[in-house]
């Protein structure tokens, strides 16, 4: 602090000039202040009035001093409160709209719940109590979180499990939940901020759970995907100051050979975590694990038939005679007509089915949903329709979607613009998408990830085709108009038919090739996510800059190596067929080579100058995922127009030097406007164009106004927006939809296709259930092929297989009875772990060998393969089965090889590979 006298008079204060020069100042009566605040240290200059003395103010102005400090400087636990609220207002605002478009506010549906049995202080396990032990009565859920709160706050465990069966009002407990924390939260400022995360799209094996966690934030709220002043970025701070509450919604959407080592990542983090699943799949892995969750647990019950239909009742606003059976009034039609016949004390069977079916949150909110408007609800009592429990849950799931889209239809006015989307349409589409998440083990629909489930060499060919049509028709264009005014029109057309497709060709071929590289490499995996900064000219700063100058242009110069040989090589192919000598080829493809590192090394600086332009995407600008997806377009273009700008310029010199300016012209515009085009399909954005906004819709699996449907799907309540991304609102329906909408594209492998084809082949009757029966039925098809008598060893040990197989099923599935569709696909997914299966799996291998082996010579040659294989009706794969298997080329297959594949089929986590020819999965 220094001292020095004011060489001026004194006069008052508001005609004291300002001497601060923009920086801090204080003032106290008559003295003045000005801070200098560096880096380690702060200077203050005092100014005093002529001939006045400093000691009376002096301790005020230490005062003041204090507190501009502070002001200037706030603490770092400051800051991060701050960020914890602005993450608390996002979260809050994006679960009001959730409440709002699930109508919860509208009627509250009570939920029921009790403590799972073993998980009560001083038991042992979520799967067996002691013995003697009953469960305790149920207790009720107000439709609030506060209960869930107060328990979580009361249990001794770090973690707690919410379990529950399909529809039974998980996620939307965990909405509550977290709804309810966020209100209570400005009493208590520091507390962690529920967050909900989906937890199907984490994989334990690749990534930690704090790592994803944190990653999930950055993504959904991109400020906190700045640096913090620890160095790491705000939402790693948050994390580990304990200010994240992760709700984590859908352990069994987990990938089912991953919940082994979830479930021990959840069980040693010291994070406070709630989690909800459907019980069977976390008694799988605990299975699996031998792991005995540290959690507490409680589990949603079905619902009291009296709070069904009381919903139902003041929903759609339905006057019901008392009592029931009254025969004061006339005919009963529509809701009142279905309501009194469920609160009869004895239910008809189509009344029995149908309060079964209503037992659930899920099909209550169905019910409603599709029969608020025209439909007549009395068909739910229809057993000529609907004869089964099943059968009316099918009804209510298929009905959903041509529900919700019929109604906006409807409304007119401001809902006409959704009149383009039709129903069977919508329903297709909806059906690809829910494929699309299915196959990659994820619930967020990423705009930037749509198609990537075909496999690589279409993507390649794909964005071949795009930009090597787009290349090529520039190249053809300019070179064309060039030579045109140079040599005449007709010149110039033949120009044009050569250059075009030359070029096109060339460029086609390069970036084809590059996109498979750069997939393969796993550099895709960043390059090809949208990026959460955006470029602003009037932003540019150094610190961006230096961070970021190295690696861009390592990788630029990776990029133009890797372009360079594939250019080379591609020019050196082409001047081979036309015959071009030996000597000029290597020249050239030296020059291309050389071309491609120095093309590389200028995408390199550009993208790292760039750097220094680039700032978070504010707010308002990723608060949707169309905003991400424009925010992001933008950023591209400026990307691909400064290399274009760059690159098309410069060739253009070089080559016009020694050619005529025309021709140098020519060369750079084309050069420059292809190398953009390629290097705007390696972006998140440009990917996105090609498969998204001309593939899918060309064969027909998307709309072509993809964002739009997105977000009117959303608007329907069939979808929801959790992010940047979109999520099915209910996952059964998902999973039907993923069932029920036909074939995906042929160039598409579904990771549960394998487990959803087994299922095919055991359900024999086609009653839509495997039971008992159905393995039985296998076994007779092996009797009848081979005309096995019932007690010959082959048909016992193929009856014990399938018995065994059965009860491994039953247990997996937690049921004594058949299985659905997606009961069978949990269970055979879980079987594949199972130790106990093991033995049965080796002895049915050699069984099969020995059925297979009609003439006992120790080999199936390709004959004997084939008949076995009509059994199936998959003969036509004899020969490429035969030539996958045999792995010393003898042209037989031996037991070892027969059942090599066979154990490694049934034992992978996703059932796949030529082993399951023998399961009758082609």
């Amino acid at each position: 602090m220094s001292a020095v006298p004011d060489p001026q008079e004194s006069e008052p204060a508001a005609q004291t000039p300002d001497r601060s020069g923009g920086k801090p100042s204080i003032t106290v009566g008559n003295v003045s202040g000005i801070l200098n605040i560096g880096d380690h240290a702060v200077n203050v200059n005092v100014l005093f009035d002529k001939g006045f003395s400093a000691e009376g103010a002096l301790t005020e102005l230490v005062k003041e001093l204090v507190g501009a400090v502070r002001a200037e400087r706030r603490s770092v636990d400051d800051e991060l409160a701050d960020k914890a609220d602005l993450l608390a207002r996002e979260v809050r605002a994006r679960l009001k709209r959730e409440v709002e478009q699930l109508r919860l506010e509208d009627r509250k549906l009570p939920v029921h719940w009790q403590p799972v049995r073993g998980k009560a202080p001083d038991r042992e396990d979520i799967h067996n109590g002691r013995t003697g032990t009953t469960h305790p009565s149920p207790r009720h859920l107000d439709g609030r979180g506060d209960t869930i709160t107060a328990l979580l706050k009361q249990e001794t465990s770090h973690w707690l499990m919410v379990l529950g069966r399909e529809g039974s009002g998980k996620s939307t407990l965990a909405l509550r939940f977290a709804l309810s924390r966020l209100e209570a939260r400005p009493l208590t400022r520091k507390a962690p901020v529920p967050v909900i995360f989906s937890l199907g799209s984490w994989n334990p094996d690749t990534t930690q759970l704090r790592d994803w966690l944190i990653g999930r934030l950055e993504r959904d709220h991109p400020r906190l995907a700045e640096a913090s002043p620890s160095g790491s970025t705000w939402a790693a701070t948050l994390v580990d100051a304990d200010y994240v509450l992760p709700v984590l919604d859908g352990f069994d959407e987990i990938a089912i050979g991953l919940r082994k080592d979830a479930l021990i990542a959840l069980n040693s983090s010291t994070l406070p975590l709630l989690v909800t699943s459907r019980r069977a799949e976390i008694e799988a892995a605990r299975e699996e694990t031998k792991v005995v969750p540290s959690a507490d647990a409680i589990e949603l019950i079905d619902l009291d038939l009296d709070d069904s239909v009381t919903y139902l009742q003041e929903a759609t606003d339905t006057a019901l005679p008392t009592p029931p059976d009254s025969t004061d009034v006339g005919p009963l039609t529509g809701w009142a007509y279905v309501l009194s016949e469920l609160r009869r004390p004895t239910h008809t069977p189509a009344a029995a089915n149908l309060a079964a079916v209503l037992t659930t949150p899920l099909m209550v909110t169905l019910a409603r949903f599709v029969y608020e408007s025209e439909r007549d609800p009395s068909e739910l009592l229809d057993t000529e329709k609907f004869g089964t429990r099943e059968a009316l849950e099918k009804h209510l799931l298929d009905t959903f979607v041509p529900t919700a889209y019929k109604r906006a239809l409807s409304k007119g006015g401001a809902a006409r613009d959704h009149r383009r989307w039709d129903t069977q349409r919508a329903q297709h589409w909806l059906g690809y998408l829910a494929a699309h998440v299915t196959e990659l083990n994820t619930p967020d629909i990423e705009w930037w990830r749509l198609g990537t489930t075909v496999k690589l060499r279409w993507r390649m060919l794909w964005v071949g085709i795009t930009v090597g049509v787009a290349s090529g028709l520039v190249a053809g264009l300019v070179y064309g108009v060039e030579v045109g005014l140079a040599s005449g029109p007709v010149y110039g057309l033949m120009a044009a038919g050569i250059t075009g497709p030359v070029n096109g060709l060339a460029m086609g071929l390069t970036f084809a090739l590059m996109h498979g590289f750069v997939t393969k490499m796993k550099v895709g995996g960043p390059l090809f996510e949208p990026s959460l900064m955006e470029i602003r000219l009037e932003d540019w700063t150094k610190t961006r800059l230096r961070a970021s100058f190295r690696p861009r242009v390592r990788g630029g110069l990776a990029g133009g190596l890797l372009f360079g040989v594939l250019w080379a090589l591609g020019g050196a192919a082409l001047s081979a067929l036309l015959g071009v000598p030996g000597p000029t080829i290597a020249l050239s493809s030296g020059v291309e080579l050389a071309a491609g590192v120095v093309l590389g090394l200028v995408m390199g600086l550009i993208a790292a100058l760039g750097a220094g332009f680039e700032t978070v995407i504010p707010r308002e600008k990723r608060a949707l995922p169309s905003d991400l997806l424009n925010t992001n377009r933008a950023t591209v273009l400026k990307q691909i127009l400064a290399v274009g700008l760059v690159i098309g310029p410069g060739y253009g010199i070089a080559f016009g030097l020694t050619n005529t300016l025309l021709t140098g012209t020519g060369a750079g515009l084309v050069a420059g406007t292809m190398i953009a085009l390629g290097v705007g399909t390696m972006t998140a954005w440009g990917r996105w164009v090609v498969l998204a906004r001309i593939w899918l819709p060309l064969t027909g699996w998307l709309p072509r106004d993809v964002d739009a449907f997105l977000r009117d799907a959303c608007e329907r309540e069939v979808l929801r927006q959790v992010g940047t991304v979109y999520q099915f609102r209910h996952a059964q329906l998902r999973d039907h939809l993923c069932a029920t909408a036909g074939t995906p594209p042929a160039r598409i492998v579904h990771r549960i296709g394998g487990l959803d084809r087994l299922f095919d082949v055991a359900d024999t009757d086609g009653d839509g259930y495997v039971d008992g029966a159905d393995y039985q039925r296998i076994v007779d098809r092996y009797r009848a092929a081979y005309q096995l008598a019932a007690d010959a060893p082959e048909a016992k040990a193929l009856a014990f297989f399938y018995r065994e197989y059965w009860a491994g099923l039953q247990r997996h599935a937690k049921t004594h009875g058949r299985l659905s569709r997606e009961q069978h696909r949990t269970a055979a997914g879980a079987t594949t772990t199972d130790p106990a299966l093991r033995a049965p799996v080796a002895a049915f291998g050699a069984t099969v060998f020995e059925v297979i082996d009609a003439d006992r010579d120790g080999c199936i040659g390709e004959r004997e393969l084939t008949r076995y294989l009509e059994m199936w009706d998959l003969a036509g794969d004899a020969s490429r089965v035969l030539g996958q298997l045999d792995t010393d080329d003898d042209g037989c297959l031996s037991q070892d090889d027969l059942s090599r594949a066979i154990t490694a089929y049934f034992h992978s986590p996703d059932l796949g590979g030529t082993g399951s020819v023998f399961f009758g999965v082609g």
